[in-house]
C-alpha cells in the first residue's frame, strides 16, 4: 500500500545501512543487491500557455501597493526562466540594462548568464521608480532587487502566495507555483 517513492527511499535507505556493515566487517554479505528499486515514473509538472500566462500578468492592478513589483517578479520569472531562489536573491548590480542581460546564482553556486528582454527590463525599472525608491530598505538589503513592506527579501512564500492569487483572479485552473514559469519557459522556447 505504499507509493513507490516510499518504497525507493526505504530501500535506498536499508541498501546504505548494508553497505555500511559490509565495510564495517559486521555481515560478509549484502542481501539488498538482489532487490531492484520500484520504477518511480516521473510525473510532468502542469504548464501554462502563453495566454494564461498573459492573464496572470494582466490580473495585476498596477494600482495597489506592490502591483509593479509583483508584474516584474511574475514577467522575470517566466522571461527568464528563473528558480523561485533566484528571483528573491536577484541583485540590482547584477542587471544590465545596456547588454539586455541578468546575472544569476543558481544552484550549487553556479553562476548564469541570461538574456532579459527589453520590456522586462522596463518592467523591472518602472518598478524601481515607482515603488522602490519610495519604500523604507534595510541597510542589508539595498541591492535585492525585490523588497517587501519590511525593506528586506521576499520569502519563498510569499512568492508562492502571490502566484496562487493571482493565478485564481485570472481564472487559471491549475495547480501552479513560481516552478510553473520555469517549465512553461522551457517549454515555449522548445516549441519556438
Amino acid at each position: 500500500g505504499m507509493s513507490p517513492g516510499s518504497q525507493a527511499r526505504i530501500l535506498s535507505g536499508i541498501k546504505k545501512f548494508y553497505k555500511f556493515l559490509i565495510q564495517e566487517k559486521i555481515v560478509e554479505e549484502n542481501p539488498t543487491i538482489l532487490i531492484s528499486s520500484p520504477s518511480i515514473g516521473r510525473h510532468l509538472p502542469d504548464v501554462l500557455s502563453y495566454n494564461e500566462i498573459i492573464s496572470i500578468i494582466n490580473a495585476i492592478d498596477l494600482s495597489q501597493q506592490f502591483g509593479h513589483r509583483n508584474k516584474a517578479i511574475i514577467e522575470v520569472l517566466y522571461a527568464c526562466g528563473l528558480r523561485v531562489s533566484e528571483i528573491i536573491s536577484l541583485r540590482i548590480s547584477n542587471i544590465y540594462n545596456k547588454d539586455e542581460f541578468i546575472r544569476v546564482l543558481g544552484k550549487g553556486n553556479k553562476e548564469r548568464l541570461i538574456p532579459i528582454a527589453r520590456s522586462t527590463l522596463k518592467t523591472i525599472d518602472l518598478y524601481i521608480e515607482n515603488e522602490r525608491r519610495r519604500q523604507y530598505i534595510d541597510p542589508k538589503y539595498t541591492d535585492i532587487v525585490f523588497i517587501n513592506k519590511r525593506g528586506t527579501a521576499l520569502s519563498r512564500q510569499m512568492i508562492f502566495i502571490m502566484i496562487k492569487k493571482y493565478a485564481e483572479k485570472a481564472g487559471v485552473n491549475k495547480t501552479i507555483g513560481p516552478h510553473t514559469f520555469r517549465h512553461s519557459f522551457a517549454t515555449h522556447l522548445l516549441e519556438g
